[in-house]
């Protein structure tokens, strides 16, 4: 237990590089290690946390020429990082940052960091301007990609890797979806200006916000008349568009943004599946909040003796497990928890699930391939080896959203099963 003020920054540097150092520990983000941290002070961790990781490559490479040897504590190392990039986002506040970082050491390996945190840091502030000539001449860490992610953009993408990568290093914008349910696009903009919060529309339904707002100050927010949801993932029910009453299949449904969105566009016989009970409850509660409802099954959409019932359906939605390389802004550990074998066993898995969800898609039927990826061994290659397996599916619309200031990246294929 912190005996530092919950509204300290000292008590924020200390639990971001707690958070920190259990991602390099090989934990993800989406684990809730925001959890163990006091409402008051989580947004500030939030906003710590999701920075440093951004601009790991920077800390790293700074910490490699201030450090005389390895750290053992991976604590402090992380405390180091996360206080680096405070440093470089606040230098109106370099003292602060510095006295605040080492009492934040105090409370790790019993203080006995203390003095070399102060020393680091202020190392850092005195020979900051060699420090960022070396950065620059360095050929991957400016980048604060790892070298082999680099690697796969230039091969893939040779003219749009550094806007790919520069939109990686962004803080995310905020953009939500409009119940149509409940509410207009158009009435909902007047609310949030009524509330002084500037939008533009963007997509069918959706909105972006010019500056991000705690979620309770979203008018009518937990009364279901809005979601956050970023664009180019509201693009999966405008491009699946099942027609009211169709049985549709959301297979790999989990957090429930793509299930909401489909049933806020029509009525239909859902099912949604997930592998983990926690994360069906997690759709479950969105649903509620919206007034939306379905049946939601935990089970593994590979295997069909676990929730099928032999019916078929009329359209699925299969949102495939990723590199989640087109969302790293909005996911930074990816970056570093990611290995370049992870690509050919996410291929492999994407595989599996799409010969399974054939099977149950009736003649006729529409199949959306999604992933939040830009690597196309997950995306234009994977539903080229899909295509040469099932003679009957055909393409009826491909498109692969690079990341941008508007939106993250994501691949999509719609496809249909030929009678």
């Amino acid at each position: 237990m912190s005996r530092l003020p919950f509204n300290s920054l000292a008590y924020a540097l200390r639990q971001a590089a707690r958070i920190d150092a259990a991602v390099f520990a090989g934990q993800s983000l989406a684990d809730n290690l925001l959890g163990r941290v006091e409402a008051v002070a989580r947004p500030a961790v939030q906003d710590l946390v999701y920075g440093s990781l951004r601009a790991y490559g920077r800390g790293d490479f700074f910490l490699a020429r201030l450090l005389e040897r390895p750290l053992a504590v991976e604590e402090v190392r992380a405390l180091l990082l996360v206080a680096l990039y405070r440093l470089e986002t606040r230098p109106e506040a370099v003292h602060t940052v510095v006295d605040q970082a080492v009492s934040a050491a105090g409370e790790i390996a019993h203080g006995k960091f203390r003095a070399l945190v102060n020393g680091v840091l202020r190392s850092f502030l005195r020979q900051r301007v060699a420090l960022e000539a070396a950065l620059q001449a360095d050929p991957v860490a400016p980048t604060q990609h790892p070298a082999w992610w680099l690697q796969e953009l230039q091969a893939a993408w040779p003219e749009q890797w550094p806007a790919i990568v520069a939109a990686g290093n962004l803080a995310p914008p905020m953009a939500l979806r409009v119940n149509r349910r409940r509410c207009s696009r158009a009435d909902y903009q007047a609310q949030l200006a009524a509330a002084g919060i500037a939008a533009s529309p963007l997509g069918d339904d959706g909105l972006t916000l010019a500056q991000p707002v705690p979620v309770d100050r979203l008018p009518g927010f937990f009364d279901g008349l809005v979601s956050v949801q970023d664009p180019g993932a509201q693009r999966a029910a405008e491009l699946l568009a099942p027609a009211p009453g169709s049985r549709v299949l959301d297979a790999c449904a989990a957090p429930g943004g793509k299930t909401a969105h489909l049933l806020e566009r029509a009525d239909l016989d859902l099912l949604a599946l997930d592998l983990k009970p926690a994360r069906c409850r997690r759709i479950e509660d969105g649903l509620g909040r919206l007034h939306l409802s379905a049946k939601v099954v935990a089970a593994d959409c590979t295997q069909l003796e676990q929730w099928w019932d032999g019916l078929p359906f009329d359209a699925v939605l299969a949102d495939v497990p990723c590199t989640a390389s087109g969302v790293v802004r909005r996911n930074p550990d990816a970056k570093w928890l990611r290995r370049p074998e992870d690509i050919a066993s996410f291929a492999a898995t994407q595989s599996r699930i799409l010969d399974a969800l054939w099977q149950v898609l009736r003649p006729g039927g529409k199949l959306l391939y999604a992933t939040c990826s830009v690597f196309p061994r997950e995306n234009q290659r994977q539903i080229r080896g899909f295509l040469a397996r099932q003679p009957a599916a055909g393409i009826i619309h491909e498109e692969q959203i690079l990341p941008d200031a508007e939106r993250d990246g994501f691949f999509y294929c719609l496809l249909e099963k030929r009678s």
